[in-house]
């Protein structure tokens, strides 16, 4: 199912729509505010199979939580101050920040038992950010991307490959900007793993 949708206004039906999907285990293709995510529930498990399936990556290899904000983000990281000063100030925007992962007792056993640290995104996305809120609980995502790993921004494109895979693509036109910014925040001084549509000449 490919629905097109207002990057700026996104239609309330056609949100509480993907997020109905997500809840159920679903796997919905969504745009950000960098590239297109591949997104599941972070509270299904065969949904989140499902995602390391299409991906082929291994289940040690973390993918990101999409957040609305910051405040449940102790429910599955642990933030220090420097670190939540530094979210603070870049969200929402285009970063992924890598934090030292926490309990997370609610979250099934494949996303936490050999997990470290935890990306967290909240992007400078309307789309995102609405489908997170009307989910009510994080997404976990990763960007979409073609067999050998190029970035797909182009939803027809994205609907040739994916189509018969997931079960709904959000389209939002297409997209040019590069992926996130990742700033890993596990140490008291930010370092940046990945240069990408972030600025961190602030970081300096």
């Amino acid at each position: 199912m490919i629905v097109k949708i207002h990057l700026k206004n996104p239609e309330p039906r056609l949100i509480k729509k993907a997020a109905e999907i997500l809840a159920a285990g679903g796997i919905v293709i969504y745009p950000t505010d960098t590239v297109y995510g591949l997104g599941c529930s972070v509270e299904n498990k065969n949904a989140i199979e499902k995602i390391y399936l299409i991906k082929r990556q291994r289940t040690d290899k973390p993918f990101s939580f999409i957040c609305s904000d910051l405040t449940h983000i102790s429910e599955y990281a642990r933030v220090s101050n420097a670190a939540f000063k530094t979210m603070k100030h870049l969200i929402p925007g285009p970063y992924t920040f890598i934090l030292p992962a926490g309990r997370m007792k609610t979250l099934p056993k494949i996303l936490v038992s050999k997990r470290k640290s935890v990306g967290i995104r909240v992007p400078d996305s309307r789309v995102a950010l609405d489908l997170v809120k009307q989910l009510g609980h994080p997404i976990l995502s990763t960007s979409v991307t073609s067999d050998e790993g190029a970035i797909l921004n182009d939803p027809a494109i994205i609907s040739e490959h994916f189509n018969s895979i997931v079960d709904m693509i959000i389209d939002g036109g297409n997209l040019t900007s590069e992926p996130s910014t990742i700033l890993d925040l596990t140490d008291e001084a930010p370092v940046v793993v990945r240069q990408g549509a972030g600025d961190t000449s602030m970081l300096q």
